[in-house]
């Protein structure tokens, strides 16, 4: 996996802020055959403002070829940074993921930037995003292994994040608090090879009572939390993004 990433790094036209892996690796139940989802914050240079072309605000560089397959997708600075000041848990998850492939200069300080950005409204992210994975999980047609997953996962790391006000996305590390068993079950078949395998009649429906069970969870952890209602990190990211631009950090 360390040549696909390399190879995916050397790929990219623009000076990397920072570059993390996200994904089932980050969630912590990847299969042998997982694909590397990499993604983080690139600089565009201030020169390629002033033009007649706008640069690339989002760049997507792709291996299919690769096995694993690896995709690497990031945004420049100043769009990483608005979405990080609106409460999106995509990008906040992705600047505080653990799992480091590269850190420039400002990586250190713009994670420190990034927890005083967190706020309960991150609550709606989640909440969202979990509802979003349920859906997908019942409208399939074929309730998967891996579905519950990605809905569970998700749900966990919101109310952790209300509760304690700290970015963990780890599902295995989520549930040693939480405790419940069916989760382990169900990582343990994902990783044993399962992850496509269907979910259906009492099942499936005690699945979605618990879900929904945990929605609840969620949004009392959010009405109890000690989190600001508001980011306070814009001059901060306003200043860094200057620098950036300019080179100077």
């Amino acid at each position: 996996m360390e040549q696909v990433v390399r190879a995916q790094l050397a790929a990219h036209p623009y000076p990397l802020v920072f570059v993390t892996v996200s994904g089932a690796h980050l969630y912590g139940f990847e299969s042998a055959d997982s694909d590397v989802d990499l993604r983080g914050c690139h600089v565009v240079p201030a020169r390629a403002w002033f033009g007649l072309d706008s640069p690339r605000e989002t760049v997507e560089v792709m291996d299919r070829e690769s096995r694993p397959e690896a995709d690497l997708v990031t945004h420049d600075a100043r769009k990483f940074f608005l979405m990080l000041l609106k409460n999106n848990g995509y990008v906040l998850e992705q600047v505080m993921s653990p799992l480091v492939v590269h850190a420039g200069p400002a990586f250190e300080e713009l994670r420190a930037i990034a927890r005083v950005c967190i706020t309960k409204n991150h609550h709606f992210h989640f909440s969202s995003f979990a509802h979003s994975q349920w859906k997908l999980v019942v409208k399939s047609g074929r309730p998967t292994v891996k579905g519950l997953l990605y809905t569970y996962r998700v749900l966990l790391a919101g109310i952790h994040l209300m509760r304690t006000g700290e970015v963990e996305s780890n599902l295995r590390r989520l549930n040693e608090s939480f405790g419940l068993s069916w989760i382990d079950d169900l990582i343990a078949r994902k990783v044993g090879g399962q992850e496509k395998a269907v979910i259906e009649g009492q099942d499936l429906a005690w699945h979605e009572r618990e879900q929904e069970r945990l929605q609840g969870v969620m949004e009392e952890a959010r009405a109890a939390s000690a989190l600001p209602e508001k980011p306070s990190g814009r001059a901060a990211l306003d200043d860094l993004l200057v620098r950036l631009r300019m080179g100077t950090v």
